[in-house]
């Protein structure tokens, strides 16, 4: 692709099979990327009736309404947080055992709950507005794509999310997403989430992300 040229990035239904199923948690996503980075983020599930929309440096809203993600990181912990991922479409016998794995290491360390909703947009808009505290995907063949990310990653990052690759682009001399300790290393204009990025962990704030990821990974 040209990230040169600013590029649309739309996604008409994201939870395809909950659309198919007469489930109402779908949406659709409208992303707008300019020199590779996505700058405007418009989702709208229309079951729910819920319009968000994310501006870089404007800020995220809900239904016109200002949201901002939970940053008190002594009280907001991996403990008492409301965990998200998605099986996808993995069924290969060491994709399960990695996704599966991982989620026990999740129950076995605590967590307040466990959730799938089968719609990453919204699994990460959700992120935004405080509904969940922390979603990951990527542990196996379930990793999502930049229609998933897109406008989405925009909400997040207004409301002042953390959002990173899952795992180390070790391809990317210089794009790592943490450092040795596994602690988060700062964003800066030219450096953001990778929307081709095969995995991403999206916190409502950076110790939440940081303990999540080092209990799914096993690190």
């Amino acid at each position: 692709q040209d990230s040169s040229t600013p590029t649309w990035i739309i996604d008409p239904i994201d939870g395809t099979t909950n659309f198919a199923s007469g489930c109402p948690l779908t949406c659709v996503s409208i992303g707008f990327c300019v020199g590779g980075r996505p700058v405007l983020g418009v989702v709208f599930s229309p079951q729910t009736n819920e319009l968000y929309i994310g501006v870089d440096g404007r800020g995220a809203y809900r239904n016109g309404e200002r949201i901002v993600s939970t940053h008190d990181e002594t009280k907001k912990t991996l403990a008492n947080s409301v965990v998200c991922f998605e099986y996808g479409y993995a069924r290969s016998e060491q994709g399960i055992d990695d996704m599966i794995n991982a989620v026990r290491r999740v129950l076995k360390h605590g967590c307040r709950s466990l959730r799938t909703y089968g719609s990453g947009v919204l699994d990460l808009c959700y992120v935004a507005s405080g509904r969940l505290d922390v979603v990951y995907t990527g542990i196996a063949e379930e990793g999502w794509k930049p229609w998933d990310y897109c406008a989405a990653m925009v909400i997040c990052e207004e409301s002042g999310c953390t959002m990173r690759s899952l795992k180390q682009q070790q391809q990317h001399e210089g794009n790592d997403d943490f450092d040795k300790e596994g602690h988060v290393l700062p964003n800066d204009n030219s450096k953001t989430f990778d929307i081709y990025s095969k995995s991403m962990i999206c916190g409502v704030n950076k110790k939440v992300v940081e303990e999540c990821r080092r209990i799914v990974l096993d690190l």
